[in-house]
């Protein structure tokens, strides 16, 4: 089994970012990338992964999918709305964390993470310096959002924090961003010249979905199960 094929398989039975699963249409706009911050302040949390993906569903069901309706609505509403995801252990210094987080960024960036992003020019350290100005976002939080939003975000891939690593170490892969990279290259099925890297590079998606897989890779030894079954 070649670590090409070992991705090839990872990808299709668990490539699926985390934004996705909570029902986010990531796109380089104010609302998706929001919502991206209240997943990974969610996901960052000693707590299950599918837990805190379940309660990000229902704060944006309840119609909390902006920081200007998040700060808007009651720290009740936040509170239930978190309840009902099963995000009862941390419920309430989220939800305050949540209202916090919104008006911090209408005041400081329009509500509007695409400034953020201008501001960090590129830099990833002040990137997520940046974002660890939430409250709620701390190192893990950070690194779960730049994770992700290399999707989005091509200049921070190709990015692969600690907890994805862990997952390649897991599965036999190698564990230097590049490498992981060029097999994502490799493994997935040709794409429209259009939709690929310049130059043959991956252009953040590829890598965001890989993260996101080797992630559960190092969370569930199923999924690294599953996968040598099927390799």
């Amino acid at each position: 089994m070649t670590a090409r094929d070992t991705v090839a398989v990872l990808l299709a039975r668990h490539g699926t970012t985390y934004a996705a699963e909570a029902g986010i249409r990531l796109r380089n706009t104010p609302q998706p990338l929001y919502q991206l911050l209240v997943l990974s302040d969610l996901l960052s949390a000693r707590i299950r992964a599918s837990v805190a993906v379940s309660a990000a569903r229902a704060l944006f069901d309840h119609g909390m999918r902006s920081p200007r309706r998040m700060a808007a609505a009651s720290w009740q509403q936040r509170v239930d709305a978190l309840g009902e995801g099963g995000y009862r252990r941390y419920d309430e210094r989220t939800a305050t964390q949540l209202g916090d987080g919104a008006r911090l960024l209408l005041d400081e960036y329009g509500g509007d993470l695409r400034r953020l992003r201008a501001a960090a020019d590129g830099d990833l350290d002040a990137l997520r310096a940046g974002l660890r100005r939430a409250p709620g976002i701390g190192p893990a939080g950070a690194d779960i959002f730049v994770r992700e939003v290399q999707a989005v975000w091509p200049e921070t891939a190709p990015y692969v924090d600690g907890k994805a690593l862990q997952g390649a170490e897991r599965l036999g892969l190698p564990t230097s961003p590049a490498k992981l990279a060029e097999l994502v290259v490799s493994a997935e099925p040709p794409r429209p010249a259009r939709e690929a890297g310049r130059g043959g590079r991956t252009d953040g998606r590829g890598i965001a979905v890989l993260a996101a897989a080797l992630v559960r890779a190092a969370l569930d030894q199923h999924v690294v199960e599953d996968v040598r079954a099927h390799a």
